[in-house]
């Protein structure tokens, strides 16, 4: 049912049904969300969220599950989970999630722009290449904000003038 609602929704959808193929799909395809039930065939939905984030794995994790204890929770959440919802549960309500944690990432997203190993911080005025800081003025951070929105294009004179 949440596979069917998810595509009808428009989001492209992988399941797995069991634990160590889910794992191996979270790991391969690095997926924007991961729904986990908690009680998967294999390893549960609790370790499989374990083994994401030992690996550095920072997509967001809904668990989804019928235990409804405060230690379940809090076990949920410690394992990495960033949200814990229990069965019965309405699916407008898992929608609802699932487009708040995609809007968090997409807005993170928005805030880096990488190109290669250059990575510059909107938010923060940062810019990295590697491991090691770059200072810039003001302007030049505008112009490198602005040929990094628009990865390799050519781009004329007067319209780098005119926008940045």
């Amino acid at each position: 049912m949440i596979e069917l609602e998810l595509n009808y929704e428009g989001y492209k959808v992988t399941v797995a049904n069991d634990g160590l193929s889910g794992l191996t799909a979270g790991r391969q395809s690095h997926p924007d969300l991961v729904i986990l039930d908690w009680m998967v065939p294999g390893l549960s939905g609790l370790e499989i969220c374990c083994r994401l984030r030992s690996t550095g794995d920072r997509a967001p994790v809904i668990l989804l599950t019928a235990k409804d204890e405060v230690s379940d929770r809090v076990a949920g959440l410690d394992a990495g989970a960033d949200d814990y919802v229990v069965k019965p549960f309405s699916v407008e309500e898992l929608l609802a999630r699932v487009r708040a944690h995609l809007r968090r990432t997409q807005q993170a997203e928005v805030d880096i722009l990488l190109f290669a190993d250059l990575k510059l911080n909107r938010r923060t005025r940062e810019v990295h290449r590697g491991d090691r800081a770059i200072e810039l003025t003001a302007k030049e951070f505008d112009l490198l904000e602005y040929l990094l929105s628009y990865p390799q294009q050519v781009i004329t004179r007067d319209r780098i003038l005119e926008e940045v």
